[in-house]
């Protein structure tokens, strides 16, 4: 199946399948929107922004990929598979496999995908190398913010002396195995509550606005100060939503208990890119001719 970079003579086949897409960014879904919208074409203009998107021709359907990147990042982010209708297709993997080439060119060390578990794109997904190592549900939490309710001043935007007490955080609810996929937050963005052992990561556009926290399991008061971060959003009529991954389920009876709505349990899926190192540096060796001498061990006597 030839695969190549989408380009402006493709506007036709865009426009077909505008609305027939499986977006596997949900965080971007819910705050700018469609992919193959107008503001997710016009993205592509964008010369600051890796973001690609090719298409492979098959014999009696065309696919479309798409993959997104944020400069500093280690991960790339799967972003979006066309038309949905058709993605058993059996060439699907090779089409993600491209796409996932490209990460590596901007130097990513992995892919993420979210997609809802019962997808039938999981084992395309396999195929081309993607692994399970979390699950995440989004909570449509905007009624909350419309509840009566002072708005409290224990959370404020994250500032740089922040970063250490918010790392910290991180290292003790996220699971040691994932911190190669999910780095501790190194920019100042977000919510942190005034002790410092509450955190929420921001992410926010013309349609929606997501919130990761970090809450420890054993703070007290979860609900209020789940209310009070909502509270903290200025959403000019926007939805909100938390995202829950898996190490943070316990939250999840809070949110229902406030009403929030669920959506579909989703699986996190990541694949491991090798990068190439081109800068490779000499490493001296012994002489030939160079003579070594064996260490040895002498037994040391001991009186009993």
């Amino acid at each position: 199946m030839p695969i190549r970079s989408l380009d402006f003579l493709d506007l036709p086949i865009i426009a077909k399948y505008r609305n027939d897409v499986l977006t596997l960014d949900s965080g971007r879904a819910v705050t700018r929107g469609h992919p193959l919208g107008a503001m997710g074409l016009l993205a592509y203009i964008n010369p600051a922004r890796h973001l690609y998107a090719a298409i492979a021709n098959g014999d009696d359907t065309k696919l479309l990929g798409g993959i997104i990147h944020t400069r500093g990042e280690t991960f790339a982010k799967l972003l979006y598979l066309a038309p949905s209708s058709k993605l058993d297709n059996s060439q699907l993997p090779e089409l993600i496999e491209h796409l996932s080439k490209q990460a590596g060119e901007w130097k990513a060390l992995h892919v993420i995908a979210e997609i809802d578990e019962n997808n039938y794109v999981f084992p395309a997904l396999r195929t081309a190398g993607f692994s399970v190592y979390a699950w995440q549900r989004l909570w449509d939490v905007t009624q909350i913010q419309k509840t009566e309710s002072t708005i409290s001043k224990e959370w404020r935007r994250v500032q740089s002396i922040d970063i250490p007490a918010v790392q910290n955080l991180h290292y003790q609810i996220v699971p040691q195995l994932l911190h190669p996929i999910e780095p501790a937050p190194n920019r100042v963005n977000g919510f942190v509550h005034e002790d410092l052992k509450c955190f929420a990561n921001i992410t926010s556009g013309m349609y929606g606005v997501m919130l990761t926290p970090l809450i420890h399991p054993a703070e007290e008061n979860a609900t209020e100060k789940i209310i009070s971060l909502i509270k903290n959003v200025s959403n000019g009529n926007r939805k909100i939503y938390l995202n829950v991954r898996s190490y943070q389920t316990w939250l999840e009876p809070v949110l229902e208990d406030l009403g929030a709505k669920a959506s579909q349990r989703q699986a996190v899926m990541v694949k491991h890119l090798v990068r190439l190192v081109k800068d490779g540096k000499l490493v001296k060796s012994i002489p030939s001719h160079a003579g070594v001498q064996p260490s040895q061990m002498s037994r040391m006597e001991i009186d009993e």
